[in-house]
């Protein structure tokens, strides 16, 4: 990358994470803008910025900073979608073989679902969606089964946000929803019935990391035609299965 790509300011901030990283110890500005050439005035608000932002710390009696929480977030977060897709990845192939249906396996990111892997059962009809797109939680069955296990705080924000109509058959009533989730969290498994997508149902089952925090789930997806009531509930009993086995595998372990 040439350095006209280059946002200094970005640049800066990332230098002064690298030399907290590096120190053995709290560092105070005239240090840190030491080691960079920099005059200290530039640092600190580099650094005021990044305190701000929870990416340093900075000790209110010392005054000298050192890495914040927030990078153990995103550290934890990389490593958990990393790992996740890795193990998610076998139990999909088994549910798209058992189901003979499109399995597929999201995330949670900025209170929406995020496809991060998709395996598809071999068929002249292709599902729309895509590793890497987004869509709703009050009307997809992934997004059901994550939001039925997020804090109420959580919950409220997305309802709060407004709950779209996709087709005649989405959940727009806050009442309606929240008694939809509840019986979410009862049977451990969400559906969507052409909610979001007119003539596709979806079964889903949440994915709880070793915190016993959810942070994704997987699903089976078919066309309405073949996705009958009976074969709904062989469905749920297929991810319901694959939710609590890859929960495992990360780690987690249900409360008696």
């Amino acid at each position: 990358m040439t350095d006209s790509k280059i946002v200094k300011s970005v640049d800066r901030a990332l230098t002064i994470l690298s030399i907290l990283q590096q120190a053995e110890e709290p560092m105070g500005v005239t240090e840190i803008g030491a080691q960079m050439g920099l005059h200290k005035s530039s640092v600190y608000r580099i650094l005021a910025t990044l305190a701000r932002r929870g990416y340093v710390h900075q000790d209110p009696l010392t005054e000298r900073y050192t890495l914040g929480l927030k990078l153990v977030d995103l550290g934890t977060t990389v490593l958990n979608r990393l790992e996740l897709r890795g193990i998610g990845l076998p139990y999909l192939k088994w549910l798209m073989e058992s189901s003979r249906e499109v399995a597929h396996l999201v995330v949670l990111r900025d209170g929406k679902a995020v496809y991060i892997e998709k395996v598809e059962y071999p068929s002249p009809v292709k599902m729309a969606s895509r590793i890497g797109a987004s869509v709703p939680l009050h009307c997809t069955a992934v997004g059901k089964a994550m939001l039925a296990f997020l804090p109420e705080g959580s919950v409220e924000a997305i309802i709060n946000q407004g709950l779209e109509r996709r087709t005649p058959s989405t959940i727009t009533d806050p009442v309606k929803l929240r008694e939809e989730l509840e019986h979410i969290r009862n049977c451990g498994y969400a559906c969507d019935l052409e909610e979001n997508e007119l003539g596709i149902r979806c079964v889903a089952a949440p994915i709880f990391n070793i915190s016993g925090e959810v942070i994704a789930a997987c699903s089976i997806s078919g066309l309405a035609m073949t996705m009958t009531e009976s074969k709904i509930k062989e469905c749920a009993e297929l991810v319901c299965e694959a939710g609590r086995k890859i929960s495992a595998a990360l780690g987690y372990q249900k409360k008696e």
